[in-house]
C-alpha cells in the first residue's frame, strides 16, 4: 500500500521533489555532473553485444526458403577427412546446409569450424559426447552436454553463433529444448534420414533419399563418425537432381 501523506508535507515534499528532478534532468542533458552525457550513454550501450535472444523451444523441420524447399544438415563433424569433402560438393553445387557439430570435434578443428562459416553455413550444437540416451539423463548432464559444446562450437569458430541445437539420436527432452532455446538455439529435427551412417552404397542413400523426399524438409546426412564417402558421392549426385525437380534450399526456421 503506498504511504499517505499529511496535506501540507504532502504539498511541500511534492513540489521539492519535483525542483530535484528537474536539477538533475537539466544537469544530465547538459553534462554538468561529472558522467557521461546521454548521447555518450548510448553510444557505450550500443558498443556492448547484445544479450542472446530466446528462441522458439518446440523441435524445427520447416525451411526458412518458400516454396518447395529442402534444409540440408550435416552431423557428427567436424572430420579432418571429410568435411572438407563435404564443403567442396556443397560449394560446387552453390548449396548451403547447416553443420551439427560435437563440441570435442570442434575445439581439436577449430580452422574447419571457421571454413564451414566462411563458406555460408551455420552451426549446429550436436552435444558433448553424442550420447543417444540423453533423454534418459538427469536435468543437469543435459545442461551441461549441450552448453559445454556451444561454447566449445563458439570459441572455434572466433565469433559465429551457434544458432540450433540437434539432439543425438534425436533425444530431445522439455528440459532440453528449453535450455538450448534460452540459449539462443533452436531446437532442429529432420523428415528424411539418409542413414549414410548404415552402410550400403552411394546409390542406396541416394535411393532413399529420393523416396523420402514427400516427408517434407530437413534431410540428415553425416560429415563425421566414420567413412564418408558414400555420403560425398551421393551428395554429388543428389544435389543436381533435387534442383532439376525444382527444389531450393534454405535454412531450418528460426
Amino acid at each position: 500500500m503506498a504511504r499517505r501523506f499529511g496535506i501540507e508535507g504532502g504539498i511541500i515534499g511534492v513540489v521539492a521533489a519535483a525542483v530535484v528532478s528537474l536539477g538533475i534532468v537539466g544537469a544530465v542533458a547538459s553534462g554538468q555532473l561529472g558522467g557521461t552525457s546521454t548521447a555518450e550513454a548510448d553510444s557505450s550501450a550500443s558498443a556492448r553485444p547484445p544479450e542472446t535472444a530466446q528462441v522458439d523451444p518446440s523441435i524445427v523441420h520447416a525451411s526458412d526458403r518458400p516454396g518447395r524447399s529442402q534444409n540440408i544438415t550435416i552431423d557428427d563433424g567436424p572430420d579432418p577427412t571429410w568435411t572438407p569433402k563435404v564443403l567442396d560438393v556443397l560449394k560446387k553445387h552453390d548449396v548451403k546446409a547447416v553443420f551439427c557439430m560435437i563440441g570435442p570435434q570442434a575445439e581439436a578443428h577449430p580452422d574447419l569450424v571457421k571454413k564451414v562459416v566462411a563458406g555460408g553455413h551455420k552451426l549446429c550444437d550436436h552435444s558433448m559426447s553424442h550420447n543417444t540416451g540423453m533423454d534418459h539423463k538427469p536435468e543437469s548432464y543435459q545442461s551441461r552436454e549441450i552448453l559445454d559444446a556451444q561454447k566449445k562450437i563458439e570459441d572455434a569458430a572466433g565469433g559465429a553463433k551457434v544458432e540450433y541445437y540437434r539432439a543425438p539420436g534425436g533425444a530431445f527432452t522439455p528440459h532440453s529444448r528449453k535450455v538450448a532455446a534460452q540459449h539462443g538455439m533452436r531446437p532442429l529435427g529432420w523428415r528424411v534420414d539418409s542413414k549414410d551412417f548404415e552402410g550400403g552404397s552411394a546409390a542406396t542413400i541416394e535411393s532413399r533419399v529420393r523416396g523420402e523426399l514427400r516427408n517434407g524438409p530437413t534431410i540428415l546426412f553425416h560429415d563425421g563418425g566414420g567413412n564418408r564417402a558414400r555420403t560425398v558421392e551421393a551428395l554429388d549426385r543428389l544435389l543436381p537432381w533435387m534442383k532439376e525437380q525444382g527444389y531450393g534450399f534454405g535454412f531450418p526456421q528460426r
